[in-house]
């Protein structure tokens, strides 16, 4: 994406994606990213179009603060989703939960360290395919074969992970069923007879069940921030705050352990959107909500009711509110949701209730 003058931005254009119908609701997908400075960080913005290709009904806001770990989750967490889900059928969010935790263990040692040097920098991708050539178990040649990450020898066979880390929002289909996954501070907020429905709650320090794990795990707040430096409490990656090694991962001062929301979908659902908290910061729920319902008929596209929201939302100059990385995901149910009165009934009264972790 184009750096531009101080003061202004030019977002990449989002990608008004396809029609998709699975025969129980047909939805459309508009993403849009965009920053102010940090620009480099919306790379992660590829992250949602590998789910839509490889994934029926899925999309996520995988959004950094250290690019890598995003393209890291961008390339592997739906591919465990899938393998988790084939492994235990019927128990999506044990899959889906499963797979988050997943990503922690497969960015340590050697094939952790030689995979996030491929999805890097220039530099270190290259060392990284050298490495996977010489240490890699098959020599580098996977094909033909399931990858179980096998353990590799090597001169980072010690590496504890990246220092740096990601939050993941994660919405997933299935049939009548809207599942969210949620670790960090990125949003799902699904509009209702056009209300706003949070699915998913922003994992802040200050919260009391995030407060508590931090201070059992070792951990401390200061300024709201875990430790003094990071301003979330979960997070895919950020291994300097996972290294207590009598704790299992999710009770370390910071998890990767997500939230995970069901919902029924019912046919007063209008769209459903995924932001990080560049968004958030800027709007709350209900704003955003009101503010796409007052464009998504008019606008040509949901691209560009998605960067009308991205205009509104940045900073006029180099301070304050709207000068973080933003990226956004709009998904319209384009057609009521087959379902009987009974199933209306109690789905309109949307429950929420997000499902926690008795250990988080």
């Amino acid at each position: 994406m184009p750096r531009g003058n101080p003061g202004f931005v030019h977002p990449n254009r989002g990608n008004d994606w396809a029609d998709v119908d699975d025969g129980a609701a047909a939805v459309r997908h508009a993403s849009t990213a965009g920053s102010f400075t940090r620009f480099h960080l919306t790379e992660s913005a590829a992250g949602p179009n590998r789910w839509i290709a490889r994934c029926n009904e899925r999309t996520a806001v995988i959004e950094s603060h250290g690019k890598v770990v995003a393209k890291f989750c961008a390339k592997y967490l739906h591919t465990q989703v899938l393998r988790n889900d084939a492994a235990s059928p019927g128990d999506l969010g044990a899959a889906v939960r499963k797979a988050f935790l997943r990503m922690d263990e497969m960015m340590r040692g050697q094939r952790g360290w030689r995979e996030l040097a491929v999805v890097g920098d220039k530099m270190h991708k290259f060392t990284g395919m050298i490495e996977g050539l010489i240490w890699s178990p098959r020599g580098g040649d996977s094909k033909g074969h399931e990858d179980d990450w096998a353990f590799e020898e090597g001169p980072h066979s010690d590496f504890s992970g990246p220092t740096s880390g990601s939050t993941a929002c994660v919405a997933i289909m299935r049939k009548n069923q809207l599942l969210v996954a949620n670790a960090g501070d990125s949003r799902c907020v699904i509009s209702r007879k056009g209300h706003a429905y949070n699915l998913s709650r922003d994992h802040k320090p200050v919260l009391e069940i995030e407060r508590e794990r931090i201070l059992k795990a070792g951990g401390f707040i200061h300024a709201g921030r875990v430790n003094g430096t990071l301003n979330l409490a979960r997070a895919i990656g950020d291994m300097e705050f996972k290294q207590n090694k009598f704790l299992p991962a999710e009770k370390q001062i910071v998890t990767a352990n997500p939230d995970i929301t069901v919902v029924d979908l019912c046919e007063d659902d209008d769209f459903f959107v995924l932001a990080c908290d560049g968004v958030w910061d800027c709007m709350s729920s209900q704003q955003l909500v009101d503010f796409i319902n007052e464009h998504i008929n008019t606008e040509s596209s949901l691209s560009a009711v998605c960067e009308k929201v991205l205009d509104r939302c940045l900073a006029p100059s180099t301070a304050g509110e709207g000068c973080d990385n933003m990226t956004m995901i709009l998904v319209q149910l384009k057609k009521p949701i087959n379902s009987n009165v009974a199933e209306a009934e109690q789905s309109s009264q949307v429950r929420p209730e997000i499902e926690t972790n008795s250990d988080a």
